[in-house]
């Protein structure tokens, strides 16, 4: 059997659907991800510029994209997640030069990579120290800047 059963008529005023809750996400897990995430494309952008011995600023600005978006997805909307973001990236940024510099210094001087980060670690930053290259510091600025413009536009 089959039963006459007709809906009630819709009100003028119908309330919307409650939006799901934001994930509150975890800032410290935000913040060890984008530091391995420093150090991964760090460790990229340094392997390319070793391959090729030359600086590309938009290489340093994707690190610097990367930190920020690992940190504000796993971290949440913390407003602190901008900072260190950029931060990370200066430091990932540092390594990335580090390894081009070791790079350069294994293929001329007969050096092993492994050797230059553990027991030669202080010749290698001296090395870096003194072939500096004023540009640089802007790459490190398009690095840092990516990653707190990135962080603070993703988490709002």
């Amino acid at each position: 059997m089959s039963q006459n059963f007709q809906p009630p008529a819709p009100d003028s005023f119908t309330e919307a659907p409650a939006a799901p809750a934001a994930r509150p996400g975890n800032i410290g897990l935000g913040i060890a991800a984008a530091a391995v995430t420093a150090l991964a494309a760090g460790a990229a952008y340094g392997g390319l510029m070793g391959a090729i011995e030359y600086q590309i600023g938009y290489a340093a600005a994707a690190v610097g994209l990367l930190v920020g978006l690992v940190a504000v997805r796993l971290g949440g909307r913390n407003p602190i997640l901008p900072v260190i973001s950029a931060l990370l990236t200066l430091g990932g940024v540092y390594f990335g030069y580090l390894l081009a510099a070791a790079i350069y210094v294994s293929k001329h001087e007969a050096i092993p990579i492994a050797e230059l980060f553990t027991s030669e670690l202080a010749n290698l930053n001296q090395y870096y120290i003194d072939n500096f290259d004023p540009i640089s510091v802007l790459f490190y600025g398009f690095g840092a800047y990516a990653a707190f413009q990135t962080a603070r536009k993703a988490g709002s």
